[in-house]
């Protein structure tokens, strides 16, 4: 990014994250960091799992997001019975009242719009969850032989629920990875909770206004990409992910110990793009340290698979992330002399 450019990138995505955050405390009571996880994600070009409990208003913040952007929304209410043409679409024959002639005409599922919420995606099978991931990553469905392209911007936010596991399909791990953030939305503090209580009891109005166009939130994503990170931190993300593979040099002890799976490249790929529009976001023309380490949970809670002595000992993957933080050397001078990442800084 050109230097005269720093100071506008940062006006125009702190003015476009102001105005969503102004229209969702219209109806959104708190959860300041977790809309700005979703937030991050949307300005990212990524897509986001978010998991809580029942009445969390995980379905209402989806709702109420796609409400202040003017950009086409479907709900997806995933059930054990869907399948996947019922969320991609189909080819239907219809007769063309012109001709007379019946023709081959594809139906557009409703995974054809900008802003997706995939609702409990955990409670639909694999082949079905299968359909939907391939369409994030891809960004077009293929029925039959035809592909059919998915228009930008396309943002896919999927709720689960962590405590019914009765007639669920659980995610497997490769098909998280996909997900650039994990989002956990938990109880709210006691002063948000009496707001909830007196907003949802009242008959206040909660109108929500359009505030970003499709053509703004893709200029949004194009500059986070402009934003520019210097190579120590690079290779302090790239360290940060390494420390996390048991089976490689670079393991940390700490890793060694409680996880039986580390997180792959796109890890890093997402950490570096996600600290990119935090540091925008934050007012930031470049990406600071602090920046990544405060992205580092929710991009690696679920590229982690911890084993089965920290599950007993109630260890999550999110306290594992945070020693590492802890113990990984952050100045580019201890990192580069420590032993096990002198090949990362000597590549």
């Amino acid at each position: 990014m050109p230097p005269h450019d720093n100071t506008s990138a940062v006006d125009q995505l702190n003015s476009a994250a102001d105005r969503i955050r102004q229209q969702l405390s219209r109806v959104i009571v708190g959860q300041e960091e977790v809309i700005d996880q979703l937030l991050i994600t949307l300005f990212c070009r990524g897509h986001c799992l978010l998991e809580g409990v029942p009445g969390l208003a995980k379905t209402l913040l989806i709702s109420t997001l796609a409400r202040s952007l003017s950009l086409t929304f479907s709900r997806i209410q995933f059930t054990p019975d869907l399948m996947p043409a019922d969320i991609t679409g189909t080819d239907i024959i219809e007769e063309n009242k012109t001709t007379g002639q019946r023709e081959i005409r594809f139906l557009p599922g409703p995974i054809f719009s900008h802003v997706l919420l995939a609702d409990e995606i955990n409670r639909t099978p694999p082949k079905t969850q299968a359909a939907l991931l391939e369409a994030m990553q891809e960004r077009q469905v293929t029925v039959g032989r035809v592909g059919h392209q998915i228009s930008d911007p396309f943002f896919v936010l999927a709720t689960q629920n962590p405590i019914e596991q009765e007639g669920t399909y659980p995610l497997p791990e490769a098909q998280q990875d996909r997900f650039m953030l994990k989002i956990i939305v938990s109880y709210p503090p006691v002063e948000d909770e009496v707001e909830i209580a007196r907003r949802t009891t009242s008959v206040e109005p909660s109108e929500v206004d359009s505030v970003l166009t499709a053509e703004e939130i893709l200029e949004m994503q194009h500059l986070v990409r402009l934003v520019p990170v210097s190579d120590p931190l690079i290779r302090y993300a790239v360290a940060l992910v390494r420390a996390t593979r048991v089976s490689e040099p670079e393991a940390d002890p700490i890793a060694k110990e409680h996880l039986s799976w580390g997180a792959g490249p796109r890890a890093v790929q997402f950490l570096l793009m996600g600290a990119k529009a935090r540091s925008l976001m934050q007012g930031q023309p470049h990406v600071a340290l602090e920046d990544i380490q405060a992205l580092a949970r929710p991009v690696l809670r679920h590229r982690l698979l911890v084993n089965y002595t920290a599950e007993s000992e109630g260890v999550t993957s999110d306290d594992v992330v945070q020693q590492l933080i802890d113990t990984l050397p952050a100045r580019e001078d201890e990192l580069s002399n420590d032993p096990r990442f002198r090949k990362v800084f000597a590549s």
